[in-house]
Parts: C-alpha cells; structure tokens; sequence
C-alpha cells in the first residue's frame, strides 16, 4: 500500500467526523465518570478503548492486517516507558508538588523514558523509531 498524500492526509470525510465524535464521546464520558468514581474512571481509561477504536478505523479504511498488527505492537512497546508516569506524579503531587510543575517533570521523564526504551530495544532488534 503506498503513502498517501498531503491532499488525502488532510482531507476530511464524513465518516471522520463521525470517528471524531465517537473517540471524544468515550473520553467526555470517562471525565463525567470521574466526578463520582476516580476509580471507574480510572479502569475505563486504563482499558485500551482508544487504541481499539484505532484499530477498528484502521480495518474499516482497508488498512492490511500486518499495519494492524505493527500498530498493536508498537503501542505495547510505546506503553512501557508511560507507566511510571502513574507512580511518579501522584508521588510528587502528595509531596507538595504543584500540578503544572509535577506535569511538566513528568513529562520529561517520559520522554527521557521513552528514548531509553528506543535505544534498549534497538538493541533486541525492535526498531520503533525507523
């Protein structure tokens, strides 16, 4: 399958709205859960309902199985260096930290997380930054 183009990658079909509005409803309603239940919103978000939606788009735009598969695959790997994340910021934030900084800190680490298990996984022959 070949790349499409700029023209094709910016335009909008109304099934694309329609993909839009499905994905932000799903997030929309986890943030109304999470007014009465930080723990039900927390397991609906941890499920992986967004990237199954991408999966499901992916399919019903004709995409072959093997880039579903190389999405799948890429998003556990990808996962990984997020996680600590979960720990560290309700850590920091209970530690006094204000919100934006322990964000912005978090952020970093992450990335900093993110190349490392790039590198580490170059290594093993995972390539997920051709």
């Amino acid at each position: 399958m070949s790349k499409p183009s700029w023209g094709e990658f910016l335009s909008f079909t109304p099934f694309d709205i329609v993909k839009v509005l499905l994905t932000a409803v799903i997030i929309l309603l986890v943030n109304k859960i999470q007014l009465f239940s930080d723990k039900l919103s927390a397991l609906l978000i941890a499920l992986p309902l967004t990237s199954l939606l991408a999966m499901i788009w992916m399919w019903q735009s004709g995409q072959p199985a093997s880039k579903i598969a190389g999405h799948a695959e890429g998003t556990f790997w990808f996962v990984l260096p997020t996680l600590p994340m979960f720990l560290i910021l309700p850590w920091m934030l209970r530690h006094g930290w204000a919100f934006w900084p322990a964000l912005a800190a978090n952020c970093a680490l992450t990335t900093g997380f993110f190349w490392i298990t790039v590198i580490v996984l170059r290594k093993f022959g995972i390539d997920l930054m051709p």
